[in-house]
């Protein structure tokens, strides 16, 4: 039982991998490949999964104390995630560290475009020229707007929760 205590973990960090799976559960809705049109290829997906952890930042930045040791723990929860699956495509050891540097700069650049995409609502061209950029990756006859309204409601459900919910590692999505 003592060692049990020692080898549990904290709940900011159980929290903060809660919330990275329903992460991963919430980019691999089939809709988002389908009527969506992400691109199912590792660029496509990887935007995605992206966009939905941005969105948990997102909404536990400037919750306090405990809303800041969850998102962190989501953060590094990503970035474990991140490496593995650079592992697991067969990445070797020492490529690895620049992938995840390119990687890194990649997320970071997100993180500051999405906040400055939300932060310019309700105007959506911001957002919409980010997820052109990004997500469809100047893709033609992309269904943008409705990207855009899906990502809207995920941020609108998500600033709906109480930020108790959060830090207790439920994002609260529902199957769509």
């Amino acid at each position: 039982m003592l060692l049990e205590r020692f080898f549990r973990p904290r709940s900011a960090t159980a929290a903060g991998r809660a919330l990275y799976a329903a992460a991963v559960a919430r980019s691999r809705n089939p809709a988002l490949y389908g009527a969506l049109a992400a691109p199912d290829t590792v660029e496509g997906r990887f935007e995605i999964y992206t966009l939905h952890v941005v969105l948990l930042l997102d909404r536990l930045r400037g919750q306090g104390a405990a809303a800041a040791d969850v998102s962190q723990a989501l953060f590094d929860t990503y970035v474990k995630a991140l490496d593995h699956a650079l592992r697991e495509m067969g990445v070797g050891d020492l490529s690895v560290g620049k992938k995840m540097r390119r990687l890194g700069e990649a997320f970071y650049g997100r993180v500051k475009s999405y906040a400055v995409a939300f932060e310019s609502l309700p105007d959506v061209e911001p957002l919409r020229a980010l997820l052109v950029r990004t997500v469809y990756a100047e893709a033609e006859d992309a269904p943008v707007d409705a990207l855009i309204a899906h990502v809207l409601a995920e941020r609108d459900a998500l600033l709906a929760r109480p930020t108790e919910s959060l830090v207790a590692g439920d994002a609260g999505w529902v199957a769509p």
